[in-house]
């Protein structure tokens, strides 16, 4: 069941500030009792890590909840996953606090999309306060890959600390620029962060929704931006209106280093359609080559590195939508694989609008260039075609050399779902992979799958890995 879904007043929130605050429906007592037992694990044997769930199981009840489960699947839609990624962050009186940063995708170098399928789930335990260091953002900054200091000493840019009673859970877009605070109280902080993301491409609202348009906002920095993620969102992207705008004009402007000016512009010559789309090419080609080393670099906003793919001109094009996808289409053929790997980020990021890219993206998988094929291995995921060829170029992409190309293959067959079950075989095999995250989406691309035989691979592996949460040195049988 989703729960109790969002209105247009908390995914306005969301979409313009990058986070809306939910109460958990647990009493207090409960929260009280998590914030004893995580004491109590983090004394004995320090932090668990990805393994805090089963050692205090009771957190699943929290995402369980009809508040935050409806919450998420408002911006999440249905199936939407929780990923084994988690961590148990505690803030302790005196602390400094955290420079200003992006987590990455779990070491996975997504490119940023404006289009988000991918949150974080900040979950206190325990009444917070500004004195108590509680996790501050930077509201309405999370698609800028940069700001004025990541000391926040010096940084100029506004702050929201987010501070709430037991049981608050802040849904805060994965890109958001955050940081731990200085604890000042003389007392401990825990905060819980776990992520999800989202499973399949949005068809309809899935939120209380009341507005059928965009509805602008006093603090909406962007809002072609806005209007643009909320139609996606409901499933109905808005139909590009014809302009008089110069195109050859916008896109000079997308050459700047003003991200406000360029976020904008996006959009704008997302409004021009067809139009716009040989100059934006050509645009792509440019970019993309005089930046594929440097998106690359480790940075603040990128701390593991980034994706070559994720370009200003990339968002222009993905604004254009469907009529950008049969140049796209040939760019994937293009001789240099800066392009090649863009143009298959960009067709993904369009979802359920390049279908007809499928057969491209399925040759793309065997290109020369790692980023390419893990680019078209996220692609085929989000478009998740009902496609033999697909489901089996994609369990072949299990065995990649690259762990990202892997990882990325294994999370698309479970996005198709049902209709990759000829991958079953190969994804059993993938259940031993180096990379746990790989092992944990081929466990769920078996789940999904659903068949007898991927049920009984799963359970054969559930059965031989199951990590008790009450087996420890101190009762160990």
């Amino acid at each position: 069941m989703p729960g109790t879904p969002l209105d247009d007043r908390a995914v306005r929130e969301f979409i313009t500030q990058g986070y809306t605050l939910v109460q958990a429906d647990q009493p207090a007592e409960f929260h009280r009792e998590v914030s004893k037992k995580l004491d109590a694990t983090l004394d004995a044997e320090g932090n668990p890590g990805n393994n805090i769930l089963p050692r205090v199981p009771e957190l699943g009840a929290i995402f369980d909840s009809p508040s935050v489960r409806g919450a998420l699947h408002s911006l999440l839609g249905p199936g939407y996953s929780m990923h084994p990624h988690r961590y148990c962050h505690l803030n302790r009186p005196g602390s400094q606090g955290q420079n200003w940063h992006k987590d990455d995708y779990v070491y996975d170098s997504n490119a940023r999309h404006h289009r988000f399928r991918w949150l974080m789930a900040f979950y206190y335990p325990q009444d917070v306060d500004p004195e108590m260091g509680p996790t501050g953002i930077m509201p309405a900054r999370q698609h800028y890959n940069h700001i004025s200091d990541p000391d926040p000493a010096k940084a100029s840019e506004l702050e929201q600390k987010l501070c709430g009673p037991a049981g608050t859970v802040a849904l805060v877009n994965f890109d958001v620029w955050h940081r731990a605070t200085a604890n000042t109280s003389n007392r401990k902080r825990h905060m819980l962060k776990f992520q999800f993301l989202r499973m399949q491409e949005p068809i309809e609202p899935n939120w209380q929704r009341t507005d059928e348009d965009w509805q602008q906002v006093a603090e909406d920095a962007h809002p072609g931006l806005s209007a643009h993620i909320w139609h996606w969102l409901a499933g109905a992207p808005a139909t590009n209106a014809r302009s008089v705008d110069d195109a050859a004009a916008l896109i000079s402007i997308l050459q700047n280093d003003d991200e406000k000016q360029c976020i904008d512009t996006a959009y704008a010559l997302g409004h021009l359609g067809d139009r716009a789309v040989p100059a934006l090419i050509d645009a792509l080609r440019l970019e993309a080559l005089a930046k594929a080393e440097s998106k690359q670099a480790k940075a603040p906003a990128n701390v593991q590195g980034g994706n070559p793919a994720d370009l200003d001109t990339a968002h222009a094009l993905s604004a254009i939508g469907p009529a950008a996808v049969p140049a796209l289409i040939e760019e994937l053929a293009s001789a240099d694989w800066p392009l090649r790997s863009a143009a298959a980020d960009i067709l993904g990021n369009l979802g359920l609008e390049s279908r007809t890219a499928t057969p491209a993206l399925n040759r793309a998988l065997t290109d020369e260039n790692r980023w390419v094929r893990r680019n078209a291995a996220e692609a085929l995921g989000t478009i998740s075609p009902e496609n033999e060829e697909s489901a089996a170029l994609l369990a072949k992409a299990l065995k990649d050399g690259d762990e990202r190309v892997r990882r990325n293959a294994a999370l698309a067959l479970a996005k198709i779902g049902p209709a990759a079950a000829s991958a079953v075989s190969a994804l059993r095999a993938s259940l031993a992979d180096e990379n746990r995250y790989t092992r944990f989406n081929a466990l769920l691309a078996l789940q999904r799958i659903g068949t007898p035989t991927a049920l009984d691979a799963l359970w054969n592996d559930v059965h031989t890995a199951r990590w008790c949460p009450i087996t420890n040195k101190e009762t160990p049988y």
